[in-house]
């Protein structure tokens, strides 16, 4: 028997038996577009976190308060908190000459209304230097001014959702509104950029630190930032910045992160994921694969004698073996590739419901998926083939 002879033989059982063929098709189908699926929400995932750091720059370094292992931790979560102050931002403004800017960061939810008009929002008080720090910018007026850190003025900046649900129709630019009871002066509307790692920049009111202290009635801050001069390595000035305030507070008692330490960890769980979810779609493929052995096992006893004729005219088993392992690997391909056009048509539904998670199947889930699907139908297909070849031609003959 030659090559074209073992297709012809093993596709002609197939469409003999259609109803039987597409039910074994299906669970292979179901299995593999899972696979696409789940592992492309992973990857959707991990490439979500690194676009929104890459979304407010890379080059600075995130001071938190409390001594805390961050390796694949959460930084917040165990040890002792410690309180970062102004007079910390002015040493580390003084003593690291690589740092170009050093942002104090003080953060609540408060009442921003404008006649009747009244929502919560999230306040953070900031200083000028916010807008190189985290990479944002001014649709219309200015940022805030550039003031002493321990002073305070009446003015804000409103996220570009903020300002069109208080002033619809209107220019915020010179009005006034009442931030959990201080009058501020509108100077300023923000680019509308959406969310940035959970913190949405639409929805937010940006006021200086100084007054966003006594708003919150805090002597502490929520984080400082440091950005890096250029061509200085983000791993000297987080290190400089750690011995400074080590100095300081003559303990070790804060917590610095850089965008590659936070987006390995985050990348490294997420990875382990996407093979979780991987791994729990490869089950369907084993159930598939179980249906296809009871499909070919059917096969056989169903043509024993179709067999005991090809070993009457001189098949030998290794042609007939041939045959039936042809089959079942033809049917589990065939499910394996409208698995990967279904995963990929559920992945342009997911993108288009979901339009900000880029999700993307990885090149290593599309080949592994149509590998396992070859790989399903040989390993399941080779108990039933193997029984074909063992049948006695003369009592296949006669159909017992």
């Amino acid at each position: 028997m030659t090559a074209l002879d073992v297709l012809g033989f093993s596709g002609g059982a197939l469409l003999g038996h259609r109803l039987r063929s597409a039910l074994s098709l299906t669970g292979v189908t179901i299995g593999i577009a899972a696979v696409v699926v789940l592992t492309a929400l992973g990857e959707g995932a991990r490439r979500y976190v690194v676009e929104q750091f890459a979304a407010i720059g890379s080059d600075f370094v995130a001071v938190l308060p409390g001594k805390v292992e961050t390796r694949g931790a959460i930084p917040g979560l165990g040890g002792t908190t410690h309180d970062l102050t102004l007079e910390d931002v002015a040493a580390l403004r003084r003593e690291i000459a690589g740092a170009r800017h050093v942002e104090p960061v003080v953060m609540g939810t408060e009442t921003i209304a404008a006649g009747e008009r009244r929502r919560q929002v999230l306040v953070a008080g900031v200083t000028a230097d916010f807008v190189h720090v985290r990479n944002v910018s001014v649709r219309r007026g200015r940022f805030l001014p550039r003031l002493g850190l321990d002073r305070g003025a009446p003015v804000a900046v409103l996220g570009a959702s903020v300002a069109e649900e208080l002033f619809p129709g209107v220019d915020p630019i010179g009005q006034v509104v009442r931030i959990g009871g201080r009058r501020c002066r509108v100077v300023g509307v923000l680019t509308a950029r959406g969310q940035q790692l959970g913190m949405n920049m639409d929805e937010v009111a940006l006021i200086p630190v100084a007054t966003g202290m006594q708003l919150f009635n805090r002597s502490s801050l929520f984080r400082i930032l440091i950005s890096a001069r250029p061509g200085v390595p983000l791993e000297s000035l987080r290190d400089r910045a750690h011995e400074v305030l080590i100095a300081r507070h003559r303990e070790d008692d804060v917590t610095l992160l850089t965008e590659d330490s936070v987006v390995s960890s985050l990348s490294a769980i997420l990875g382990v994921l996407t093979l979780a979810l991987a791994a729990i779609a490869t089950i369907s493929l084993g159930v598939a694969g179980i249906g296809i052995m009871n499909v070919m096992l059917v096969s056989v006893s169903e043509r024993t004698a179709e067999i005991g004729l090809l070993k009457a005219v001189g098949a030998s088993r290794r042609e007939i073996l041939a045959c039936f392992l042809a089959e079942a690997a033809m049917l589990s391909s065939a499910g394996g590739l409208a698995g990967l056009l279904i995963g990929w048509l559920g992945v342009r539904v997911l993108v288009g419901v979901f339009p900000a998670l880029p999700a993307s199947p990885p090149a290593w889930a599309v080949a592994s998926a149509l590998v396992l699907s070859v790989a399903v139908g040989s390993v399941f297909g080779y108990l039933p083939a193997r029984r074909a070849t063992r049948l006695d031609p003369v009592e296949a003959l006669s159909g017992r």
